[in-house]
């Protein structure tokens, strides 16, 4: 008989607590993450959630759940903030804020070279280079790559497009690139421009316009009037952007030139957070963000839900990103312990403006209403996704086993290869009424005849179910299969191997013209099979799925199928190791330009003799 551990003395817990600062979990009777808090003092705090009187009965309610705490002791306020959203984001307790994390920022790049490159980058940031954001998505990396081409002409170009030019490329003779690749530009002109352009991002664009003024009426005293046109030139497309962008430098933001933006909208159980960039005066743009959990942020707080989701934003967004010193937001915050923290982590005082002037004002509106629109767009969409969802779990007679339709999990299976090379199947999952890419999964097909699709879809499923019917994973509730009554009987004959329920599988055949909405249904079990039509929501969220599927098996076997073509062609030749290979992709900007050389550009490369540029001329041809 197994000996069963003593039961959870919270009392006893609570008053062995010291009174210094760290973080608390309270977890229900099945062990069930609750909530995650962080305290100044871990007695006083989680003491007053147990306190006789005083409580709300909905703080109450979440209490009754407790049966077990955990704390954990911190040197200071800062590491409590940076342990909680860790926690946070790694558990999703149900009573915290959650804001899923996104992909990294993107940056605009200028590399250290002697001319150096700018680029779009998304990243880690090293010490070589320089870098310029973060930025709210890639539009606006890319709109002011564009800018700093047509005013200050730097390069873009790869360095192994740079390093072996013979004359300028198109970007020069459309005025976007001063072409220091075959020196029509000085590199103290290059750098003068580089110069400016960090300037320019940095904020002081005015400075620059007044110094180009200067040198254009020098160089016109001094009679170099073409120098002079060229410096007009660059004026006039200086010029131009800031009065296409209409920003308002200095005043609108007070000394420093960066600020964040924050709305939150809270409507129908939802909220959504939009942040707008304004960097070196110039807006950037916005992006939003739905976090889950809000429906229940009121059991724990009573504070209004858009300040516990404008704190909980703060925290778990800033903790590993870029805090400018100015943030404008919409809703009060009385969190000076939060904001304390953020300043101890990125080095400076951080000011919160809650009722801006001016221009702040307008950028400030200008969130808002991006909010609000987000968030109706948002929600109009969720809505007619749960209509899908629960047109699909009626027609396949689901609707009486799910009682949440959020719960309905579909996992579809695609096969894809070009005339049998690169075999993939992919597995894309959908359950709460969206795709879930995060559950993505692509196999390598590997020992199968060539082409055979029946042996692929035999093999994945296999891989896939074959935990499961070990009681290892979680069973959806509907396995779709991309094809038809062949395909469903391999995938049949799979499951019944695996002692798995036959009735979840669906195949998805492709109708006349392979055309969205002729698809038919077809079923394991004997089901008859079913042609649903065009106006049918259910086969439009079938469409959907099967079509994700197969997007994310193409992607996959294209970039296996690359590599496979690319290096291991190179590699199989006998006498290009490692750094040959390299510096062959280095001088021809790639396989592609190494398959187009000639023999005698091939033994141009160092260490390519003749009779091995022929060796290699012959196996990639």
């Amino acid at each position: 008989m197994s000996e069963q551990s003593a039961p959870f003395d919270l009392k006893a817990y609570v008053a062995a607590l010291p009174g210094l600062p760290g973080v608390y979990r309270f977890h229900d009777a099945d062990g069930a993450l609750l909530y995650v808090g962080k305290a100044r003092d871990l007695k006083k705090r989680v003491s007053s959630y147990f306190r006789k009187n005083g409580l709300s009965p909905r703080i109450t309610l979440m209490v009754e759940r407790i049966v077990r705490i955990e704390t954990t002791v911190v040197r200071s306020e800062s590491e409590a903030l940076l342990l909680e959203n860790n926690l946070i984001k790694t558990q999703a307790p149900r009573y915290n804020i959650l804001f899923r994390d996104d992909k990294s920022y993107p940056y605009l790049k200028l590399s250290g070279h002697a001319y150096p490159r700018m680029a779009y980058y998304r990243g880690t940031v090293d010490r070589k280079s320089r870098y310029f954001g973060p930025f709210p998505n890639a539009w606006a990396v890319k709109e002011s790559i564009q800018i700093l081409q047509k005013v200050f002409l730097l390069r873009t170009c790869e360095d192994s497009v740079f390093n072996n030019r013979s004359r300028p490329c198109l970007l020069h003779q459309i005025k976007r690139c001063s072409a220091p690749c075959v020196q029509r530009i000085s590199a103290e002109d290059y750098a003068r421009d580089v110069d400016h352009a960090t300037r320019f991002l940095s904020g002081q664009s005015d400075q620059i316009m007044a110094e180009l003024q200067q040198r254009m009426q020098a160089a016109a005293e001094a009679l170099r009037f073409e120098e002079a046109a060229s410096i007009r030139d660059q004026l006039g497309s200086l010029a131009s952007v800031l009065q296409k962008q209409n920003v308002e430098l200095g005043d609108a933001i007070g000394n420093n030139a960066d600020a964040d933006i924050i709305a939150v909208q809270v409507e129908g159980g939802r909220a959504c957070v939009n942040l707008a960039m304004v960097r070196g005066g110039r807006h950037l743009g916005d992006r939003a963000y739905f976090p889950t959990h809000v429906e229940s942020a009121s059991v724990v707080s009573e504070q209004p839900v858009p300040q516990q989701v404008l704190a909980a934003f703060l925290a778990q967004h800033y903790l590993d990103q870029f805090i400018p010193g100015t943030l404008i937001v919409n809703q009060t915050l009385d969190e000076p312990e939060l904001l304390l923290a953020l300043s101890e982590q990125c080095g400076h005082r951080i000011h919160l403006v809650h009722q801006p002037q001016s221009q702040r004002r307008v950028w400030l509106d200008m969130a808002e209403k991006g909010a609000a629109l987000a968030l109706t767009r948002m929600l109009a969409e969720q809505g007619s996704q749960q209509a899908r969802t629960r047109a699909l779990a009626e027609v396949l007679a689901l609707e009486n086993e799910k009682t949440d339709l959020a719960e309905l999990r579909v996992e579809c299976f695609d096969i894809s290869h070009t005339m049998g090379e690169a075999t993939q199947a992919s597995c894309v999952v959908f359950h709460h009424h969206q795709t879930q890419n995060g559950e993505y999964r692509r196999y390598n097909i590997k020992d199968i005849t060539p082409g055979d699709d029946y042996a692929a879809m035999r093999q994945v499923l296999t891989r896939r179910y074959e935990k499961i019917s070990e009681a290892e994973g979680v069973l959806p509730d509907v396995v779709l299969i991309d094809g038809g009554k062949g395909q469903v009987e391999i995938a049949r004959q799979v499951f019944e191997e695996l002692g798995l329920d036959i009735s979840l599988l669906v195949g998805v055949a492709k109708g006349e013209g392979r055309k969205v909405g002729l698809e038919t249904l077809i079923f394991a079990d004997g089901r008859p099979a079913l042609e649903l039509g065009k106006a049918s929501a259910a086969l439009m969220l079938i469409a959907q799925i099967r079509d994700e599927a197969h997007r994310f098996a193409i992607t996959g076997m294209r970039a296996k199928r690359a590599k496979t073509r690319t290096t291991s062609k190179l590699e199989e030749i006998e006498g290009i190791g490692a750094k040959r290979r390299q510096k062959l992709l280095a001088r021809f900007a790639g396989i592609r330009g190494v398959m187009s050389a000639s023999v005698d550009e091939l033994a141009s490369v160092e260490g390519i003799s003749k009779q091995l540029a022929e060796e290699i001329y012959r196996q990639l041809h």
